[in-house]
């Protein structure tokens, strides 16, 4: 991901060796949940919280115009898109918690929250989830795929008293 450095702060998940989360928040938008919650989030994913070695995570919060250009230059989708996942690719035999680059695009976070009637810290829980999975190896390019990481996005979230995000709201 070709992004501007990001400035790197601990954070309480470094001191157990679990999970370090390095957050950005340039989107400059009121509503976007703190470190904690996406800490909670991303350490309730199963394969997660079953690592015994460290996981890092990267997670940038963009605003319209840099969630386009991020869509337009990594997919050829020329619009602004909720989650991009950004997998780290390590050199061989190089040993590596560093899972990957999630950027979500905090105007379109809202957006579809107030269109689909959903609390949007679920909606960003859900997304951070479904980015997480996609670092992991998860993916939905088959019905089969799909079906696999919805369920386990729904059982994640359970776990956090989220209601499906793939139910029908009214």
């Amino acid at each position: 991901m070709k992004a501007e450095p990001t400035p790197r702060r601990r954070t309480r998940a470094d001191d157990d060796g679990k999970l370090c989360l390095w957050l950005k928040n340039e989107a400059g938008r009121r509503g976007v949940p703190v470190r904690r919650s996406f800490e909670r989030w991303i350490g309730a994913i199963p394969e997660i919280a079953a690592r015994a070695d460290w996981t890092e995570v990267n997670i940038l919060i963009v605003g319209r115009a840099a969630g386009r250009r991020y869509n337009r230059e990594f997919r050829g989708r020329d619009y602004a898109t909720n989650v991009l996942s950004f997998p780290y690719d390590p050199l061989p035999g190089e040993h590596s918690g560093l899972l990957g680059d999630i950027v979500i695009c905090a105007p379109v976070v809202a957006r579809e929250a107030r269109e689909q009637r959903k609390d949007p810290r679920a909606h960003y829980a859900h997304l951070t989830v479904h980015g997480v999975l996609h670092l992991l190896g998860y993916d939905h390019e088959t019905e089969d795929d799909a079906e696999r990481m919805e369920a386990l996005e729904r059982q994640v979230l359970a776990t956090l008293g989220i209601a499906d995000p793939y139910a029908a709201h009214d």
